[in-house]
């Protein structure tokens, strides 16, 4: 670690601490005394407010009533957040208040005009894929909110031409080709429940049901997912088709490779029959074999459908 990178981390280690001395910094860092006193004039220099209390038990302290001091990038950090950040205009909305463009004229007003000069010729020629969505997601912030509160939420949903109200505990927000998800535990069913955040119509706090613990919800797919009667499948798959995997795949299921062989191994609920066989689907000639025959026959009898629809548009 040379000396930029290890400033920039003194000032993430003493960001939650009133008071330090030389020694934690010299046995964390492995550096000596004179490294360390250079170490806090350099932080000093910088703007983290440091003082020093002097005496027989001497200390330094760090007062918490001014901001802390920017932590330092480098060029290549600095690239990676800033690519980051221009992907979020992939999405008509966001958990956050923000604009982009305006978070984008913030990060720029950091840099140098080298630096910028220097964006604006990446920007040119690097690209981070997204899908381009403009589905309006007006309670995707009030989701975020009620999740890491561990709040039960009233939901009014839109599921296909009716309204739904459930009551739901939501732990878990995701996007996938630019649509956000929002998985819940649903009280009255007892199993977990993923809906559309664009779908969802209203949203407020419910006093129904008792709140569980976040942690409760952090546990393996088949015991938070797995409903009574679902069914366990297997479905060997060429080498050629493992990167489908990779690029879209969900908790109920697992990529296993044995002697050679690539399995995709999970299960499904009732009521999720037209979800799998959508899915694997998309794997075409891919599939070497299925397991169970039940399945295989829920694959062909779509693939019919749409071949007699085809035939006969």
């Amino acid at each position: 670690m040379n000396k930029s990178e290890r400033i920039n981390d003194m000032m993430l280690f003493l960001n939650d601490k009133n008071s330090f001395n030389l020694r934690d910094l010299m046995d964390k860092y492995h550096i000596s005394k004179s490294t360390a006193l250079r170490d806090i004039e350099a932080l000093e220099r910088i703007g983290m407010p440091i003082y020093a209390q002097h005496g027989r038990n001497g200390y330094y302290g760090i007062l918490h009533n001014r901001l802390l001091s920017p932590i330092v990038f480098n060029i290549d950090e600095v690239f990676a957040l800033y690519f980051s950040m221009l992907t979020l205009r992939a999405y008509e909305t966001t958990p956050f208040h923000l604009s982009v463009e305006k978070l984008k004229k913030k990060f720029e007003n950091c840099l140098s005009a080298e630096k910028i000069e220097l964006l604006r010729k990446v920007e040119k020629v690097f690209r981070l894929a997204s899908i381009q969505h403009n589905n309006e997601c007006p309670f995707l912030s009030d989701i975020l909110r009620y999740a890491i509160e561990e709040k039960v939420c009233n939901v009014t949903y839109q599921k296909r031409d009716a309204e739904r109200k459930y009551n739901i505990q939501f732990f878990d927000i995701s996007s996938a080709y630019g649509q956000w998800y929002a998985t819940g535990y649903n009280f009255e069913t007892k199993y977990p429940q993923v809906f559309r955040c664009d779908r969802i119509l209203g949203i407020e706090e419910s006093n129904e049901y008792s709140a569980k613990l976040l942690s409760e919800f952090r546990r393996p797919a088949d015991e938070l997912y797995k409903a009574q009667g679902a069914i366990d499948f297997e479905v060997e798959i060429s080498p050629k088709s493992v990167d489908l995997f990779y690029k879209e795949h969900y908790p109920s299921m697992n990529l296993c490779l044995e002697n050679g062989k690539y399995f995709i191994r999970g299960f499904f609920n009732k009521s999720e029959e037209t979800f799998i066989t959508n899915y694997f689907i998309n794997y075409g000639n891919h599939i070497l074999s299925v397991k169970p025959q039940s399945l295989k026959t829920l694959i062909a009898e779509k693939l019919g459908s749409l071949t007699k629809y085809y035939s006969e548009m």
